[in-house]
């Protein structure tokens, strides 16, 4: 028996409430399905019981009359990620819009990422729709085919045959940095990638490669952190002895801070001597004066519309929707030196 003062462990029924109400049950179904005919005042005697008896809707029982549990199951890896987190808040934010809850279950980081085991996790679960954060290439992604009646999108820039994947253009973002450096005179434009295994960092240098081919530039090998403004700074180290290179674009903005301050602790000035360009804006709010020259991408934008496409009644068929970014003119570029 619970002590005075605790709640009781039992099961809260509709009946329960009925008889705290002084209604039926049928009255009880209705205002926890939002139904009409149920005046409100009956309407707030019932509600008032439930709030008092601790009662909670069944949504499994729900999910069998209404065919929807109100919940989109989410799939990520690494949710520490500051680009992860900003797309998790915009994915939220759009599932409280529709009245629907987001079920989240981590990647692990050591063990290979499958989308049919991330499906299949997902599908275990009262979700009437799959996202799936595809940072790292799956090996079975070309093979994998979506759960039957269960929306799915995959958070990448590659297109899908059976589903519909949704990403900012990490490709496109590289044109617009690449185009911004070549009006203000620069051709010797090195490349700070990621981990081999991301596929942003993979776009990114994709469309910093096809922009100096398109002008007939050979690129030098590009180099590459881990996305931390530690490695950038040993990669700016590096970068110091190439006196050839008027501009270096980085795939991130961490990394680029620590290749600037590598560069000044040289003797090297920015913007005078080296321009510096970052991706993803991610600074801002952290430091007071922000000076970096970078491409700003709308996550929370980007969480709305993978939510949107992940919900039956919204989804819109197969599409590949690619979000672009916004150039933010700082103090880090200036004109090739002389």
């Amino acid at each position: 028996m619970p002590q005075e003062g605790e709640s009781p462990t039992r099961f809260v029924s509709m009946a329960d409430v009925a008889a705290a109400a002084g209604v039926s049950q049928q009255t009880v179904s209705r205002v926890v399905n939002d139904r009409p005919n149920v005046s409100e005042i009956t309407r707030r005697r019932v509600q008032e019981a439930m709030d008092r008896l601790g009662f909670r809707p069944n949504y499994a029982g729900r999910s069998l009359r209404g065919g929807r549990y109100l919940s989109v199951g989410l799939c990520a890896y690494d949710i520490t990620q500051v680009g992860n987190l900003t797309m998790l808040d915009g994915i939220m934010g759009a599932a409280r819009e529709h009245g629907y809850a987001i079920t989240l279950v981590e990647m692990s980081k050591v063990d290979t990422f499958s989308l049919a085991e991330a499906s299949r996790a997902l599908a275990e679960r009262p979700v009437d729709g799959v996202i799936i954060g595809m940072s790292r290439m799956a090996p079975d992604f070309e093979s994998f085919t979506p759960q039957p009646g269960l929306p799915t999108v995959i958070v990448t820039m590659f297109a899908h045959p059976r589903c519909t994947t949704v990403d900012s253009d990490h490709y496109g973002c590289s044109t617009l940095v690449m185009d911004y450096l070549f009006a203000r005179g620069h051709e010797q434009i090195r490349f700070v990638g990621g981990p081999d295994f991301s596929i942003d960092s993979q776009f990114r240098e994709a469309g910093w490669q096809d922009a100096l081919a398109s002008r007939r530039i050979e690129p030098v090998a590009p180099l590459r952190g881990d996305w931390s403004a530690r490695s950038g700074y040993e990669v700016g180290r590096r970068l110091a002895q190439d006196r050839a290179m008027t501009a270096v674009y980085v795939a991130n903005d961490q990394m680029a801070t620590g290749v600037i301050a590598a560069l000044r602790d040289a003797g090297l000035r920015v913007p005078e001597d080296v321009s510096v360009v970052g991706v993803d804006d991610s600074l801002d709010p952290m430091v007071p004066h922000n000076e970096l020259t970078t491409v700003r991408f709308d996550l929370r934008e980007r969480g709305r519309v993978v939510f949107e496409r992940a919900v039956p009644g919204i989804s819109r068929g197969i599409e590949a929707i690619r979000i672009p970014g916004t150039l933010i003119e700082r103090e880090t570029v200036a004109p090739r030196r002389s």
